[in-house]
């Protein structure tokens, strides 16, 4: 194992908290070692949520507005609105988590076939309040 190698592990062995056994754990593990070597080629990569659609919506979002993910799936606030209605992200975050497992195992997560979820309210018509539709884009992360 090289010394940035080394240097790299014992960085993310203090971020996590790991203790030494931890570490070797962590070490261990094949995958690890794998996506560890391609950190700088994901990290280039970020998801984003459009809504496409809204009509009622109690946060309201508007067509247009973007929740950005960055390629280990955390939510990238800075570039977020000011306010994101959770409700919203329940069905969204399996195709967040699709995409993340696709990108780490080299497969293109553009290739997702369903890009679209919707928040669990029903919407005024069913006797909800409103509803807002999000898609899935891929975009290269902003540097």
């Amino acid at each position: 194992m090289s010394e940035l190698d080394e240097r790299l592990y014992k960085i993310i062995g203090k971020r996590f908290g790991y203790s030494e056994n931890d570490l070797a754990l962590f070490k261990d593990n094949p995958r690890n070692s794998e996506l560890i070597g391609r950190a700088n080629e994901l990290a280039k990569t970020q998801f984003v949520l459009e809504v496409v659609e809204s009509k009622g919506c109690n946060s309201n979002h508007k067509v247009g507005d973007k929740f950005y993910f960055d390629y280990a799936g955390n939510i990238l606030t800075t570039l977020c609105p000011p306010k994101i209605c959770g409700y919203s992200l329940n069905s969204a975050m399996m195709m967040i988590f699709t995409a993340n497992e696709m990108l780490y195992a080299g497969v293109d997560p553009n290739e997702i076939r369903f890009k679209r979820a919707s928040c669990f309210d029903v919407g005024i018509e069913c006797g909800g309040w409103g509803r807002i539709v999000l898609e899935l884009k891929i975009e290269e992360a902003e540097s």
